[in-house]
């Protein structure tokens, strides 16, 4: 009942991944979907999802941190559009049998070899 401390327990719970490609899978399997889930379909799906995330941003030009000058019904949509390509990149990485939190942290490691930091 105070000043906005449900909204902050609300973000503060976090999904894994994991957790979110058993909920993919379950929603999947409900609809009779997985018959269309080849990596093929997923990976176009994706490509789709991000042509409109790029739409959002088209003739914007550069935009602020945080979007600041957006109204909040752009900010939600731009939340729908990013969640339509993370959620079929994890479909498409669990058909494929890729763990993508351990792909991630290894990708997160090479680059750190990779590209060191600069030296002051």
């Amino acid at each position: 009942m105070g000043g906005g401390g449900e909204k902050e327990e609300e973000k503060a719970v976090e999904l894994s991944l994991k957790e979110l490609s058993r909920k993919l899978e379950e929603f999947a399997k409900a609809r009779d979907w997985e018959q269309y889930h080849s990596p093929r379909n997923l990976l176009l799906a994706m490509v789709g999802e991000v042509g409109e995330l790029s739409e959002i941003f088209q003739w914007r030009g550069e935009v602020a941190r945080g979007l600041p000058n957006w109204e909040e019904s752009d900010k939600e949509h731009l939340g729908e559009e990013l969640s339509d390509v993370l959620l079929y990149l994890i479909r498409l990485a669990d058909i494929c049998g890729v763990d993508l939190g351990d792909a991630a942290t290894k990708k997160i490691v090479k680059n750190a070899i990779k590209y060191p930091p600069k030296a002051m």
